[in-house]
């Protein structure tokens, strides 16, 4: 099931109101309409059931946490739109520290004025993107913002899970020989986002890549471990500012090739069009894994076991040479520095 066709399953329950209004930011009778109406009954589990201002979590051992916040413009976009992106952010953040993501806060400031279905449309996508990645909802906070100062909604979310009990994910454990693989096609959130914001037509609809990565990522710690050195999922700024940073703040050097770098034609065509270049282009459902070299090729056979990332490559490996750069070989033989994207390439992409 897709987040649209639960959309079709979870329709909007009749209401006194139409719009969102301040008074449903008061903290009143209206809030409470508002949230017994739609959040509570849509995410209810034992925990949020309590409706306390808090939560009361069960985790065992060590925890890993993260925080995040959403402004994508526009909220809806091919293949996704802010609710499930914040979900599957904050999900594959914990992910990346090699945690098992267990529960969410989830807080929202909504611009009045926007309407109770869009509203609701959104709150379903975040129903299922819980569901697909295993997370409950806990806890979370409504307000209202006046018309014109929260362009729709802008979601915040803070996501706590397990750490799983072989991940030793640190940059400090990269060594040379690791070979690097990237879970999919890069560039795909950034040029879905931008083929609405410009009214781009292409022969098929370039969507968004949003997807949980935390299934994945634990089955390869179930088998691979300490082997796996570190991961991490190149949103803003694409890949080339991640390795760079990972880089510069490890001071290794980089080898990557752009013959393995997997692109779907569309995407890297509307980059040549745009003047974007990929590997600076946001992801929002890729990961990048440093392996241990013993096992890359095995690790890299059970990533593309998974349909969402069969086209999983090694793109690279860590070297002794040029210590703190990422070094690009070229399809036509030529080498090129890949350094930190310097600016915004692309406002409001997550």
């Amino acid at each position: 099931m897709t987040a649209i066709k639960m959309r079709a399953q979870c329709p909007l329950p009749t209401l006194d109101f139409d719009v969102i209004t301040l008074g449903h930011g008061s903290g009143g009778l209206l809030t409470h309409k508002l949230l017994d109406s739609g959040v509570f009954d849509l995410l209810e589990n034992d925990i949020l059931n309590e409706k306390h201002d808090g939560a009361f979590l069960n985790i065992k051992g060590q925890i890993a946490m993260t925080t995040d916040s959403f402004v994508v413009s526009p909220i809806f976009f091919p293949g996704g739109d802010i609710g499930e992106l914040a979900v599957n952010g904050t999900v594959n953040d914990l992910a990346m520290c090699g945690a098992i993501p267990k529960y969410l806060s989830l807080s929202f400031i909504i611009e009045e004025g926007l309407s109770m279905k869009l509203f609701w449309d959104i709150l379903v996508s975040i129903k299922f993107a819980c569901e697909q990645a295993g997370v409950k909802v806990v806890t979370g906070d409504t307000k209202v913002v006046e018309k014109g100062k929260g362009d729709g909604i802008f979601i915040n979310t803070t996501g706590i899970g397990e750490l799983h009990p072989d991940a030793q994910i640190a940059e400090r454990n990269i060594k040379t020989g690791d070979k690097i693989i990237v879970s999919g096609p890069i560039a795909q959130h950034g040029i879905a986002i931008m083929s609405v914001r410009d009214g781009l037509e292409f022969e098929t609809e370039i969507e968004s890549d949003t997807r949980n990565l935390n299934h994945i990522t634990r089955d390869i710690l179930d088998h691979y471990g300490e082997n796996i050195h570190l991961m991490r999922d190149p949103t803003r700024g694409g890949v080339g500012t991640v390795l760079s940073e990972i880089c510069k703040s490890s001071k290794i050097g980089i080898d990557i090739s752009q013959q393995s770098l997997p692109i779907d034609e569309q995407v890297e065509g509307a980059c040549e069009m745009l003047g974007l270049d990929p590997l600076y282009v946001a992801n929002e459902g890729l990961f990048l894994a440093f392996v241990d070299a013993s096992v890359a090729e095995e690790c890299l056979d059970m990533i593309k076991s998974w349909e969402e990332t069969e086209r999983a490559q090694i793109i690279g490996e860590v070297v002794e040479d040029h210590s703190g750069q990422v070094i690009l070989q070229s399809t036509i033989g030529g080498r090129r520095v890949v350094n930190m994207l310097p600016g915004e390439q692309l406002p409001r992409i997550c």
